[in-house]
């Protein structure tokens, strides 16, 4: 009695008060019960198979749909009625068929006219509505449509045909207070018993009850009859599976009483002698041939007018068979009628295609004087001004975003270190050292052969007093480093030394020539320098005599010659000293006078011993005679 009870919750109002006495007649007549039943419901091929009440007031309607075989096209596969939610529509075995949706009054919202929508988020019928299509060879999951809810009018479910065996399961809620609409279907299951024709078994026949033959009337057992007699007889067939070229129909076979011919039970007739013939091939008419239209290509473009591609096939069904299949050949388009051939090419523009915009003016050269670089911004815009990634543009007519650009010749002089405070010897002579680098802009290291005039020395001498003879050769501890960072060198003393009993005598170093003399001085470093200050050579005084100026740059810089603050500003070198502070000397021949405002530099140019310049700078050249006589001598008689 269960399965009343369950089959009563799918039956509409109407039916209920019908089936509640079909299922009085329960015991004793199961199966002529259960082939009235099945009549009753309706021929589809997506019904919902179950239904489940939520505790928060709706309720649970799940359904599947599934066929072998299928005309290609759209076929309806579900109706999902208005406020329904948390919809869910799955293709459950993945195919090459499509799933596609339309509002209740005609509007197509995903995937209609024969065109393949792309996967993404479709707003509609007052929700939105999400297009799952996974990737075609990794994914083995099928197509999938959800959305929240609720549905503001009926949603038209469809299945794009075109790969036998689809699979689609669906499930959405509905309130309790309302009822799911039926689900309609375009393709209904194959014929059964309840298509029959004129000579097949009508329902009242099916509900007959017929006495069994030991359970006699009152009125048989006082008035014996003869013991009736049952014969399986041939009342007709079901409907041709297809309205057009070949498919098949049942034979229908029944258990009659042979005097009456009236229809009994089946389990009445011997079962052995049930006929096995149920199926005979039936024939009406040719079918039409019709375009049987695939799948459009994807876009020649991914923006910008393109075109796509599909093939178009005129095709005729031959045979239908019962459980829904189809068998058909290709033929010639001349049938299917060529001035109704669909097109097979058709133009699309995914989007319009993105451009370059340039944001920017040039921006400074990156370098103060020499060759360097410039940019500007290029970004790649949208046609509704979003900026896009750089792909999306075409990226052979990108403009340029750098550019080289010329400030001139840089200018550049040498630089030099502070000498090192200790010599390099503790003794005898030694040497003091310092670094010596070519700037330009006092920035940017440049090769020592790239400045301009002599480069100045790096290396000087100097003398920490003499040292005590020693016998043979003797070499002293190895000096300081002359350079308390970076790169130095030390020294160290060697001598030739006699000794004769304890007394040490140092004699000339040629006696000791045959000895392999010990080396005197290697490089060394104690450490990086880190920053230090570095200055350029004195200029010249600004006067000969009474007291002048010179000066001279001084730079803080690191290791790598970058310019630096972190020297100690308390050690700073002088860039500015007082010169030439001795008076002037008194001349004896008044007419003897500088008519020249800067004789100093004629004196320091050496231009004296030119008889103009003597004579306009009479008292500097005399000065510088007295001061230098065997120089301006042997300059003026080389000149």
């Amino acid at each position: 009695m269960h399965v009343c009870v369950r089959l009563s919750s799918s039956l509409s109002l109407s039916m209920a008060g019908l089936w509640q006495q079909l299922c009085s007649l329960w015991q004793g007549r199961a199966p002529v019960v259960l082939h009235f039943i099945w009549l009753l419901l309706p021929a589809s091929g997506a019904l919902p198979w179950d239904t489940e009440h939520s505790s928060q007031g709706f309720e649970v309607v799940r359904g599947n749909f599934s066929r072998t075989f299928l005309r290609v096209g759209y076929h309806k596969i579900a109706e999902i009625p208005a406020g329904a939610r948390n919809i869910s529509i799955q293709e459950t075995v993945k195919s090459r068929n499509y799933l596609a949706l339309q509002s209740q009054s005609g509007v197509s919202i995903i995937s209609g006219n024969w065109v393949i929508d792309r996967p993404g988020i479709y707003t509609a019928l007052g929700t939105q509505l999400t297009y799952r299509r996974p990737n075609e060879i990794r994914s083995r999951n099928g197509e999938s449509i959800t959305a929240a809810g609720p549905l503001s009018e009926d949603l038209h479910v469809y299945l794009i045909y075109q790969q036998p065996g689809p699979s689609i399961y669906y499930e959405y809620s509905i309130p309790l207070n309302s009822t799911p609409t039926p689900e309609p279907a375009t393709f209904g299951p194959p014929p059964t018993d309840e298509r029959l024709n004129k000579g097949g078994i009508n329902n009242n026949d099916i509900i007959t009850v017929t006495t069994h033959p030991n359970q006699l009337s009152p009125e048989t057992s006082l008035n014996p009859q003869p013991r009736p007699t049952y014969a399986w007889t041939k009342r007709g067939h079901t409907e041709c599976s297809t309205t057009c070229g070949t498919g098949k129909r049942r034979v229908l076979w029944e258990c009659v009483e042979k005097v009456s011919q009236t229809a009994v039970r089946d389990d009445l007739c011997d079962p052995a002698a049930e006929p096995t013939s149920r199926e005979e091939d039936c024939s009406t008419r040719d079918c039409p041939a019709y375009w049987d239209v695939g799948e459009w290509s994807e876009c020649s473009r991914m923006c910008g007018p393109g075109t796509q591609h599909r093939q178009v096939l005129c095709r005729q069904v031959t045979h239908v068979h019962v459980n829904g299949s189809e068998t058909s050949v290709t033929v010639a388009p001349e049938l299917c009628g060529p001035s109704d051939r669909p097109v097979t090419k058709s133009t699309c523009q995914l989007k319009i295609c993105s451009q370059w915009e340039i944001r920017s003016e040039w921006s400074p050269c990156s370098v103060p004087c020499g060759v360097g670089q410039r940019s500007r911004e290029v970004v790649c815009v949208s046609n509704v001004g979003d900026v896009d990634d750089d792909q999306e543009c075409n990226m052979n007519l990108k403009p340029d975003t750098l550019q080289n650009c010329d400030m001139g010749v840089c200018a550049r002089s040498w630089f030099t270190s502070l000498w090192s405070q200790q010599c390099s010897a503790e003794c005898g002579k030694g040497n003091r050292t310092r670094s010596v680098v070519c700037l330009m802009d006092h920035v940017t290291n440049l090769p020592l052969d790239s400045c301009e005039g002599e480069r100045p020395p790096e290396v000087t001498s100097c003398d920490s007093g003499p040292c005590q003879n020693q016998l043979e050769w003797y070499t002293g501890p190895w000096g300081q480093c002359s350079a308390e960072c970076g790169n130095g060198t030390q020294s160290r003393s060697v001598a030739c030394i006699f000794n004769s009993n304890g007394q040490m005598e140092v004699v000339e170093q040629a006696k000791c020539s045959r000895l392999s003399q010990p080396i005197t001085a290697q490089p060394c470093r104690l450490k990086p320098c880190g920053v230090q200050w570095y200055v350029t050579e004195w200029s010249a005084c600004s006067r000969s005599c009474n007291g002048g100026y010179r000066v001279r740059e001084v730079r803080c810089l690191a290791d790598n010659v970058a310019p630096s603050d972190r020297c100690d500003s308390g050690l700073t070198p002088e860039s500015q000293e007082e010169c030439n502070k001795q008076p002037c000397l008194a001349e004896i021949n008044p007419s003897c006078s500088d008519q020249y405002h800067n004789c100093n530099v004629v004196v320091q140019a050496r231009l004296c011993i030119y008889t103009y310049y003597r004579s306009v700078c009479c008292a500097s050249c005399s000065r510088a005679q007295k001061t230098y006589p065997k120089s301006f001598q042997k300059n003026q008689i080389r000149r």
